[in-house]
């Protein structure tokens, strides 16, 4: 990964969440579908990913940046507090995975299905950050079965949300 893609995460003071999204996603330069069958490539992407579309790493590097940077957006959008650079790179790598959320379609960090807000982000923005941090764990599941995939991940959003800076 190129020193200036680093850089620009250090100015968005996500950093942190890069290994963990190497780490748990892998990279992957021909697309496949994803668990819920939805078409993804390099690290995650998923928008307008098509079947036997390839990339390359450079490319993957650039989707990179560019889905945490949407990530990190979509996560201030909701949130009412401030976080610390841990906190925020864990929340970030939780909404590059499972999204902000939308009303009648899906839940997410925001918002869940039903419309209303997630417990996460009532906690966080209550200003309770480890029962925030701690909500990470229930997220271990896609399409309604749990991934011992995802539960690690979790696991490891959660200890980095948890830790001092």
């Amino acid at each position: 990964m190129s020193t200036d893609i680093k850089q620009k995460l250090i100015a968005a003071g996500i950093a942190a969440a890069l290994p963990l999204i190497v780490l748990f996603e892998g990279t992957r330069q021909t697309a496949y579908l994803d668990p819920v069958s939805i078409p993804t490539i390099c690290r995650g992407h998923t928008g307008g990913v098509k079947l036997g579309q390839t990339a390359t790493i450079e490319q993957c590097d650039d989707m990179t940046v560019q889905d945490l940077l949407k990530a990190k957006a979509s996560m201030e959008s909701c949130l009412k507090v401030p976080l610390n650079d841990n906190q925020r790179a864990a929340f970030t790598s939780f909404v590059f995975n499972v999204g902000p959320g939308r009303k009648g379609v899906k839940d997410g960090f925001c918002v869940l299905e039903s419309g209303k807000p997630s417990t996460m982000i009532t906690l966080l923005n209550k200003g309770d950050y480890t029962g925030a941090c701690n909500q990470m764990q229930y997220w271990n599941k896609a399409g309604g079965v749990v991934y011992s995939g995802l539960t690690k991940r979790r696991a490891a959003e959660r200890e980095l949300c948890l830790k001092p800076v």
